[in-house]
């Protein structure tokens, strides 16, 4: 058992090396015997339950039932059609549900979480699913652990294990412990750690026991349910889906039951009746906004917006506020000291005082109150610690001497409460306790100050020398941070480490804007998207940065969190809007400034990549988490993750999340317009005593052409240049807002209209009226054909119109959506097929049209799209 052995003894069991790691030869080798460090996946629906599960449906067996009665009464060419519109049906939604499911696994990968290992000599970071047992994992806050691991080095380490154990109490780690017991309880050892718990304190080394299935949770891993449940946009869907099929069967029942009293043919009244209830309910929906978010987020990941739950596309198109932090997502995350004061140089540009003994002091204290790297051009850790290490390699100063002979003996790893870092460092001169962090945190720590080579005591005017060099640096954008120590003779309790220090001097820090931010701002702005900025620096700081990329203009519009403090709960809702900047706030204070914004009314998104801001992600309405610099805890608490850690990422994915909103829109704006337009054809004549004009076969394959082909492709619709060009939309919007009901209803009544003309211009043509007694079936079936083809080419054509709201087809680009182009070719080609293949236009009843019949159905077609946009037109006019 692995937590009986030493380190030593574990170490050489899995044959590794404790400095180096293994080498790539070997990982490869241990991939092969041990295989991935995932679980057992849950088993795949195969193609086949997909397909039957297509089947399930109350109209589908109403449908079976019909193909049974036809095939009773000898119309087998009926029953046929029937049963192939079913199964053509059911294996569209099978490729769209199989498509769907690749995309959001592809994302799933995208959003898995990546391990910091030692490997042939050096540090990377790998995805966790590449992790072999004789790896060894640095440990780090805010890091899930990647596997099974044997804990080689713990320093302060706590580790989350509720995930496993029920525990919610962090353990403390100690590799040095070896157990005796080998049927310890898994709490109890504490010199393991397990796959899937959390460092919430702390760092270490681990070397990997056990991956995938053999991990602890590995072994309960199938009883973990990852089913994903619907999006609110879908449920919403199904419900208007479900309102939707309730009217559709009321209104064909209405439909049977006029017949019936009309004396019509029951059979030939009921598969009608059927058949139309199929083709005005829009069952489609669910699979084509499935396919449609799925590609959508898809496109988003190659923009480096990784989203990791679907209902954030929704949200996305909501958001009116964004709250961002500074470091890395609005600046460049390339932290360069420029500047840093002691008490005797005074503030000083780098090539002054290099050789000044207290400025190598400070960075020596520095350096050594780091856990980052920097080796040539290669780093690891914090940016902020890589520019510290950086300053000390621009004094000429040996880092490398400095490490080999000073030791860290003990830490006090950094905080965002106390937002400082204490170690305990000693070599054969000296035992001190070095102290780095946020200057209003650690000043008032200190008693005395470093004057040359004299310690003194900390005096008033020493103190407004320093206050006003951050005061100095701050107005620069610079960010100030300090150093300070104290010299021991052993390690002092935990809660004394930070007393009585003496102040060695601070340095400030530059970290340029990112040059595509401000353009991003201000688009976000044109959006009527407000951009606020939380951050740690101090207001002037921040107040610098803001100003220069326009989110804020006077500073009255910054508050820090004490100030923030002071306001009552009612106080702060109605004044929380009136502030641009957050300075020096802690991730509590960001929960009260979500809350807050949320209580006035808006839709917040909150970036944040700390283990303690996993609360305000978790409370933003869209939770972003920084994918570079993020913890895993931040990444998990996340709706969408930033591959780049760029702010304009942030606003590209609320960009993306209107267009797509906007496609789902199209697509069921169209199909609800294509079904009411059927559904009035088939009523109007009814009432009107007229034969019907389309029969069972017809009405489903019109539902089979127009409401797959077109609709999926208004959802894959280029994006629109407008979409930010408008404000947010409310969350609770509905689709028919902004007079979208009375667009669907118009078409609908349109292409009713239009599909009634060319049924009765085909009894016209041959000299009859649809209310004559006696009609021959050549004739009936000519004027079917007529409004057959014409509902068909009305709805193909009429698609064009839903491109935008606005603009005109010719503004947009004939061409420009590819895919409904080659929708409507496809419609129309299936539409011949049927008509000139003699096999299929019997099957069908139809008849060949003659010239002025091919003229009335193309040009009926084309009638409620020339409407549409004369109406645009109109609309584009009186908005100017």
């Amino acid at each position: 058992m692995w937590h009986t052995q030493s380190i030593q003894q574990v170490v050489e069991k899995l044959k590794t090396d404790v400095d180096r790691g293994l080498t790539t030869e070997e990982i490869q080798k241990r991939l092969e015997k041990y295989g991935l460090n995932k679980w057992r996946e849950q088993k795949a629906k195969s193609i086949w339950l997909m397909f039957f599960a297509q089947l399930k449906d109350a109209l589908i067996y109403v449908l079976l039932g019909a193909v049974v009665i036809t095939l009773f009464m000898g119309e087998y060419v009926d029953s046929i059609i029937i049963m192939l519109v079913i199964l053509i049906n059911a294996s569209l939604g099978v490729i769209q549900e199989v498509k769907a499911g690749k995309a959001i696994a592809e994302l799933q990968k995208l959003a898995s979480p990546k391990a910091l290992v030692k490997r042939n000599g050096s540090i990377e970071e790998v995805s966790t699913e590449a992790l072999v047992p004789g790896d060894i994992v640095i440990l780090e806050t805010g890091r899930l652990i990647p596997a099974d691991l044997r804990l080689l080095e713990t320093i302060n380490m706590q580790i989350e294990e509720s995930a496993l154990t029920g525990e919610s109490v962090p353990v403390h780690k100690n590799s040095q412990s070896t157990l005796k017991d080998e049927n310890s309880a898994l709490g109890d050892r504490i010199n393991l750690a397990y796959m899937s718990t959390l460092v919430t304190y702390g760092r270490g080394l681990g070397v990997v026991i056990a991956t995938g299935e053999e991990t602890e949770v590995g072994k309960i891993a199938e009883d973990i349910n990852t089913n994903e449940s619907k999006t609110p946009l879908e449920k919403r869907l199904d419900e208007l889906g479900k309102l939707l099929g309730k009217l559709a069967v009321g209104v064909c029942s209405l439909i049977f039951m006029i017949g019936y009293f009309q004396g019509r043919e029951v059979t030939e009244l009921f598969l009608t009746a059927v058949s139309l209830a199929v083709a005005s309910i829009p069952e489609g929906l669910a699979a084509i906004v499935a396919v449609v978010l799925s590609i959508g987020v898809t496109k988003m990941s190659k923009r480096n917006a990784i989203i990791k739950r679907l209902p954030a596309v929704e949200t996305l198109g909501a958001v009116n506020i964004i709250c961002t932090d500074k470091t890395g997502t609005l600046t460049q995350n390339k932290m360069k000291v420029s500047a840093f004061f002691t008490p005797t140089t005074g503030t000083a540009k780098l090539q002054e005082y290099a050789q000044q003994p207290q400025v190598k002091l400070l960075a020596k204290a520095m350096v050594l109150c780091s856990d980052a790297t920097l080796n040539a051009d290669k780093s690891s850790g914090d940016p902020t610690e890589i520019a510290l290490l950086q300053f000390a390699d621009n004094l000429k100063l040996d880092r490398e001497t400095w490490n080999k002979t000073h030791k860290r003996t003990n830490e006090l790893p950094f905080d965002a409460t106390r937002k400082m870092m204490s170690v305990a460092i000693k070599n054969p001169e000296e035992k001190n306790i070095y102290t780095k962090g946020a200057v209003d945190r650690l000043l008032p720590k200190c008693t005395q100050v470093l004057l040359g080579d004299k310690v003194v005591a900390l005096e008033e005017n020493q103190r407004s020398a320093i206050e006003e060099s951050i005061q100095n640096m701050s107005s620069h954008a610079l960010r100030t941070l300090a150093v300070a120590y104290k010299p021991i003779t052993n390690i002092p309790p935990e809660e004394n480490w930070e007393e009585d220090l003496i102040f060695i001097g601070l340095v400030g820090m530059i970290d340029p804007p990112r040059t595509e931010v401000k353009p991003a701002i201000a688009k976000a702005a044109k959006a009527g998207i407000t951009t606020i900025m939380i951050t740690g620096d101090h207001k002037e700081t921040a107040f610098a940065i803001a100003k220069q990329l326009g989110i804020a203009q006077d500073k009255t519009q910054a508050i820090t969190g004490q100030e923030l403090d002071a306001f009552g709960e009612d106080e702060l809702i109605q004044n929380i809007t009136n502030y641009r900047i957050f300075a020096r706030v802690s991730p509590q204070h960001k929960v009260i400034i979500v809350k807050a914004l949320q209580a006035a009314g808006n839709t917040v998104s909150m970036t944040g990549d700390g283990v303690n801001d996993a609360p305000s992600l978790s409370h933003a309405d869209i939770g972003v988490a920084m994918g570079i610099t993020g913890t895993d805890v931040s990444k998990g608490a996340s709706d969408m993750i930033l591959a780049d850690d760029n702010f304009s990422t942030i606003v590209t994915a609320v960009e993306q999340g209107r267009n797509i909103y906007n496609n789902i829109k199209k697509s069921v704006l169209f199909l609800l317009t294509s079904n009411i337009g059927e559904v009035i054809t088939m009523l109007v004549c009814i009432l009107a005593g007229m034969p019907t004009p389309l029969i069972a076969t017809q009405l489903l394959w019109i539902n089979l052409i127009t409401d797959s082909l077109p609709a999926i492709a208004l959802g894959m619709d280029p994006d629109s240049d407008d979409v930010m060009q408008h404000k947010p939309r409310p969350p609770k919007e509905s689709f028919f807002a902004h007079k979208q009901g009375w667009r669907i209803l118009f078409g609908g009544l349109v292409i009713g209209a239009i599909t009634i003309s060319a049924y009765w211009f085909g009894f016209y043509e041959h000299g009859y009226s649809p209310f004559d007694s006696s009609i021959p079936d050549e004739v009936l079936s000519y004027a079917r054909t007529m409004a057959f083809m014409s509902i068909i080419s009305a709805q193909l054509f009429y698609s064009l119109a839903f491109r935008h709201y606005r603009q005109s087809i010719f503004q947009l680009g004939l061409f420009s959506n590819k895919y409904l182009v080659a929708a409507i070719v496809l419609g129309f080609l299936l539409q011949l097929l049927v008509l000139e293949v003699p096999v299929l236009r019997k099957a069908f009843k139809l008849q060949l049209l003659d010239g002025p019949g091919w003229l009335m159905a193309l040009g009926m077609g084309l009638v409620p799209l020339l409407l549409n946009e004369l109406l645009k037109a109109y609309s584009r006019i009186k908005s100017k």
